[in-house]
């Protein structure tokens, strides 16, 4: 049995999806609110459904798991309620930390790419005390992972208990199915889609930046499917422990991006380049490059999706589809 936190959610029901198609009991912990998202589970439902604020008494009871996958989190980047987001993100993962290592329950988790900040320290997943002290988160979100995987680091140089298996995932920008719920947090693929579709312009910031030229910002865009197939291979090799970057390796420009969501609906490009809301400057990550040689050098045989591929892929399988959940 698996337990997935934060199942009913975007990257969480894509990998339920998988387990699930493999026979795999799974139990998910998470809430599906009033907006739908039940829809991210309809084809796969879970074996149960945990409320977070229940899931130290399922615990409690001792299920025979094999692993926890903890993605749920407060994802926003401009969330702003620090209590909220550090017990969330922060004492809610040290206390299923501690179970995985007390039971022996191997443990995966979900940090993030917004750890790195402005990318000025680089993006390499060097899980070391003093290389994560190094790094600048620019939001409170990016900081409570940071948080997270510092504490893991002290943890395993302190010698402290730990589960026979860990791995935490710096997710860069992921894209694909099921993410329909997010809000002002869906890829910007989703975003640039529903002008596209509605025959607007795509809509692109300005940049904020003297160096760098208007659609020329650059991300590392990674399809949801990949991320899958790393957890998935973790899932196969309890050997394997660590703290990986989950990106293409490849940075690409957003103009790249809209370009490619033109062609999946064979539509010549046309965008409009628009002011970078107040809230965002500063605080915007132009550049982000996972370094993928660690993932790579631990055994993961996986080949990254090309931006091309993906945004096809996305656009013809799923979002110009009646029924666009996997």
């Amino acid at each position: 049995m698996f337990l997935v936190t934060g199942g009913a959610g975007f990257i969480g029901s894509n990998l339920v999806a998988s387990l699930v198609a493999d026979g795999l009991e799974v139990v998910v912990c998470d809430r599906l609110g009033t907006e739908g998202k039940w829809r991210n589970l309809r084809s796969h439902p879970p074996a149960a459904l945990v409320a977070p604020e229940d899931i130290h008494d399922w615990l409690g009871r001792h299920p025979p798991l094999e692993a926890i996958v903890h993605l749920g989190a407060v994802s926003s980047t401009t969330e702003t309620d620090g209590d909220l987001t550090f017990h969330t993100n922060v004492t809610l993962s040290q206390r299923l930390w501690d179970w995985c290592a007390a039971r022996e329950v191997r443990f995966v988790y979900a940090s993030s790419a917004a750890t790195y900040g402005d990318g000025s320290a680089g993006f390499d997943d060097d899980a070391a005390p003093a290389a994560l002290a190094a790094l600048r988160p620019l939001n409170l979100y990016g900081w409570s992972k940071h948080a997270f995987d510092r504490w893991v680091a002290h943890n395993l140089a302190q010698g402290r208990p730990r589960p026979p298996q860990w791995a935490g995932l710096k997710f860069f920008n992921v894209y694909g199915p099921n993410e329909y719920h997010k809000g002002s947090m869906i890829s910007v693929v989703k975003v640039k889609y529903d002008e596209i579709a509605a025959g607007r312009p795509a809509r692109l910031f300005r940049s904020d930046r003297p160096d760098i030229a208007d659609g020329e910002q650059r991300r590392d865009f990674v399809h949801v499917d990949d991320c899958v197939d790393v957890m998935r291979w973790l899932l196969s090799a309890p050997h394997v422990s660590g703290l990986f970057n989950l990106g293409t390796g490849q940075a690409r420009s957003y103009r790249d991006l809209v370009h490619a969501i033109f062609a999946a609906l064979d539509r010549p490009p046309g965008i409009e380049f628009i002011d970078m809301p107040a809230a965002l400057r500063g605080q915007y990550q132009s550049f982000t490059q996972a370094r993928m040689d660690r993932l790579r050098a631990a055994g993961w045989p996986g080949q990254s999706t090309p931006l091309e591929t993906g945004v096809a892929r996305y656009v013809r399988d799923f979002l110009t589809q009646p029924d666009p959940y996997r």
